[in-house]
């Protein structure tokens, strides 16, 4: 058994008993607790309603002797109000005593006011008309002092049972309720209400948030201290969220008064004594799990402190980011070494997942600045080939005019040129963004390169040593022949002016597979069998910053005027398009090698060349509808095909030609451009429309074709694409070559 199971079981048993038994005590502390403070509320309730009881009673002995009184007993206000004043001096629990005559009249008090006031409305005084002998009681709030005061009243009769004046005494209940207050507990809370629900003592405490003279008559509270039934106790919960445990008295004579008096307390303060007591158990327990901590800790000190020391030494300097620290040798036998040394390699195996996640991150960003490149020069490339497929027929046709000008006609010749170059400049950026037309063979690699051995040695030249290594029994690849070629020369070029004074170049073809760890220069793993073709030179190399953009669109070390920046980027663009991946490593001074691989395919098949159909007619008298977004390439193409003596229908969208397809007229081909707005794209066009019309020819037209080979119409039949620019001839002879297919 390891020492700190021994440790642990020996804490736990030493300290599981007295746990325990603090736990029960406290269970059974709180209850006897809660029971007792419950009575208490109960009793303090009833002691103070029978104070309460007491003091009316006094009140009603201090009438009778003022009742006889001769100084009462006059016509004289002031002498009578001075004798009133001095009775109230001798009574402070008093706001006022006064004598109210039998019209309800104010006629002296002991304040001396000499104010005017009809309480014919006051209830107190109505009883008190009828009354004989007795006090009537009210609970209000005094005209005089605004006061919550128990108005206590006695009708004065003459010996002939005349009512000669009524005798008031308003006794203070915020006095009578703050005096009771000082002797309570701070917790307890003292309320008094009387019998509309109007808060004639609201408690002092802040957990009480209703002022005296406000209504509380459809509070659960209220409805508590009102029922019949004689509850002892309840639990309301405020505003606040707390919960009380209130108390109500239930004393017929300070009912009948129209008076309800209530106790109450915060229900965890009912068990603040329990709570105490806990605290102080706990205390005293952890007071000894410290002393018996130290005791196990004196003991392990000499055994495992300094272990313990290193062990946090090595953890803290993790926690500050510190990989590189160790634990040194020598290790102690046991768990404490075992542990350290897997801690050392913990640090070891993070320091290489750091090392890692910062590459992964380089190589993160790095693709995601090769992806929006992509797609920002797949754009541009999509809109240049609309306008070159404009300028180009335009001009093509102008050629045609001016055959009698023959400056004029050079100079539309010129023109098409131009276009020409500008549309090898679109393919080389479509290539970069993966969105050139590819027509991908099961071919043997090394049986291309061998065919194109002179054609490289020739572009190197005399001071470059060639050499070329081609593994046996190569497997096919799915690969464009010829996008291979012109990718394989772009390297050799780019080798053959990193070696401006000789060197040697190798052209390697080998079958091989790559893993996870194996990432392209985007930083992706693409784990599979591949044929790679490495390109290597002994040139001047590359910088890391250089090599981090070599793929870059029109980003060149060359000087001006000899490199355009395309190279690169189009083979980039070339082996992400056809399946497979790139790598690239270069050091200054030791030269470039540059490593293509492509997708292993299975048994050796051999694909047909594209039939080229039928010799193109050059005119034809069908019916075309035409779909093309651009103002521009529509109005080209309606004037070219009507110049070929079709029948041309034109529109600029999918669902305007929808709506034509579904009409009466006779068309014989659909001629659509695969990207267009709206949200349906040509190619969905063509599926669409061949479900309307089965027999329709359909030709498709792109200046950004993703997937050229793969469109199919409704019927799963394969659909003909025309790459923008196109010459006139290129359109007639493929609008015929579809036409005659069917």
């Amino acid at each position: 058994m390891s020492l700190r199971t021994r440790l642990l079981i020996l804490v736990i048993a030493a300290m599981l008993v007295p746990a325990i038994l603090v736990g029960l005590r406290f269970v059974q502390n709180r209850a006897s607790e809660i029971e007792a403070a419950r009575a208490s509320l109960s009793a303090t309730a009833n002691d103070i309603s029978s104070d309460l009881d007491e003091k009316i009673q006094g009140t009603a002995q201090l009438h009778y002797g003022l009742a006889r009184a001769r100084d009462l007993d006059t016509r004289d206000k002031a002498a009578c109000s001075a004798f009133l004043s001095a009775v109230r001096e001798e009574y402070p629990r008093y706001t006022g005593i006064l004598t109210i005559n039998p019209d309800g009249s104010l006629f002296c008090d002991s304040l001396r006011t000499d104010r005017t006031l009809d309480l014919r409305d006051r209830e107190y005084f109505k009883r008190a008309l009828v009354a004989h002998g007795t006090v009537t009681l009210q609970p209000v709030f005094g005209r005089l002092t605004g006061t919550s005061v128990l108005q206590i009243a006695y009708p004065v009769r003459s010996e002939t049972a005349e009512l000669k004046f009524i005798l008031l005494a308003s006794f203070n209940l915020k006095k009578f309720a703050d005096d009771h207050d000082k002797r309570l507990s701070n917790d307890n809370q003292i309320l008094l209400v009387d019998r509309n629900g109007t808060i004639l003592v609201a408690p002092e405490g802040k957990d009480w948030t209703e002022p005296p003279g406000t209504s509380m008559a459809t509070s659960e509270l209220f409805r508590f201290a009102t029922s019949p039934n004689h509850e002892s106790f309840r639990e309301v919960t405020g505003r606040d969220g707390r919960t009380h445990v209130w108390s109500a008295a239930r004393s017929p004579s300070v009912r009948d008064a129209g008076l309800y008096l209530m106790v109450g307390r915060a229900k965890d303060g009912l068990v603040a004594a329990a709570n105490r007591r806990l605290y102080e158990d706990l205390a005293i327990l952890a007071v000894a799990s410290l002393l018996l901590l130290a005791g196990v800790w004196v003991l392990a000190t000499m055994s495992i402190g300094r272990q313990v020391g290193r062990l946090a030494a090595m953890a803290t300097k993790l926690g500050v980011g510190d990989l590189s620290a160790r634990i040194a040798p020598p290790h102690p036998r046991g768990e404490l070494g075992g542990l350290m040394t897997l801690l050392n390699g913990t640090a070891e195996s993070l320091q290489h997942q750091r090392a890692a996640i910062d590459e992964l991150n380089l190589k993160l960003t790095q693709s995601q600045k090769m992806e929006a490149m992509g797609q920002l020069t797949g754009g541009v490339a999509h809109d240049f080939n609309n306008l070159l497929t404009v300028i180009l027929g335009n001009a093509e046709h102008l050629a045609e005019k001016l055959a009698t000008h023959k400056e004029l006609q050079k100079i539309a010749e010129s023109i098409a040129t131009a276009a020409e170059r500008g549309s090898d400049l679109t393919r080389s950026l479509l290539a970069f963004a993966r969105k050139q037309p590819l027509m991908p063979k099961h071919i043997d690699i090394g049986q291309k390169i061998v065919g194109m051995e002179q054609l490289l040695r020739r572009t190197l030249g005399e001071h470059i040593e060639c050499e070329f290594r081609l593994d046996q029994e190569l497997w096919q690849a799915s690969v464009d022949p010829g996008q291979l070629a012109s990718a394989l020369l772009n390297l050799v070029l780019n080798a053959r002016d990193a070696m401006p004074l000789g060197g040697k170049l190798t052209v390697e073809v080998q079958n091989t597979s790559l893993g996870e760890s194996d990432v392209d220069v985007n930083g992706e793993a693409r784990p599979g069998y591949y044929v790679m073709i490495a390109v290597t030179d002994t040139g001047t190399g590359m910088t890391a910053e250089v090599a981090s953009r070599a793929f870059e669109p029109f980003f060149t070390t060359k000087e001006v005027g000899k490199g355009t920046g395309l190279g690169l980027s189009m083979v980039y663009g070339f082996a992400q398009q056809s399946g497979g991946s790139m790598q690239i490593r270069s050091e200054p001074g030791h030269g470039t090698a540059v490593k293509l691989f492509f997708p292993r395919v299975g048994a050796i098949q051999t694909t047909a060349a594209p039939s080229a159909g039928q010799p193109a007619a050059p005119t034809g008298s069908e019916t075309i509808l035409v779909v093309e977004d651009d103002d521009m390439v529509r109005r080209y193409v309606e004037g070219e095909l009507k110049a070929l003596g079709y029948r041309a229908i034109v529109t600029r969208n999918a669902a305007a030609a929808l709506e034509i397809l579904r009409g009466p007229d006779s068309i014989h081909l659909l001629f659509t451009d695969v990207v267009m707005p709206g949200g349906m794209f040509g190619t969905e066009l063509a599926k669409q429309a061949a479900r309307l019309r089965p027999q329709l020819n359909i030709l498709l037209t792109s200046g950004d074709s993703e997937h050229p080979v793969e469109a199919i119409d409704g019927a799963g039949r394969d659909v003909r694409i025309l790459n923008k620019p196109y010459r006139r001839h290129d359109l007639a002879a493929m609008l015929r070559s579809v036409l005659k297919a069917s």
